[in-house]
């Protein structure tokens, strides 16, 4: 059984006992979030879809760390005008465990 979600403006496919990394979540470790935006669910080999989202289906997660994910350089430069900027950046995330399907 799996299902795809959406968070964080974007979708991810799902399998119970899954650990993923999302978007930042607000909530602390060991708290339980819900994905109420399930587009689509395949239970037993019977895919079910919706437009856009599935009624009265959701995921069960458990928050499992937050974090920061790796230092990326943003480097811009002109040639033969002067200009250069550097700049880093670290996107946060949130690793959350699937504990369950519910469709």
């Amino acid at each position: 059984m799996y299902a795809v979600i959406q968070t964080g403006g974007k979708q991810y496919k799902v399998k119970t006992g899954e650990d993923i990394k999302v978007e930042k979540l607000d909530g602390k470790v060991g708290d339980e979030v819900y994905f109420d935006k399930v587009l689509l669910v395949s239970k037993e080999g019977k895919v079910t879809s919706g437009r856009p989202v599935l009624e009265n289906a959701r995921v069960v997660a458990k928050i499992t760390r937050q974090g920061r994910g790796p230092k990326i350089i943003v480097f811009k430069y002109k040639r033969r005008k002067g200009y250069r900027k550097k700049q880093g950046h670290r996107q946060d995330f949130t690793g959350v465990k699937i504990i369950e399907i519910e469709a």
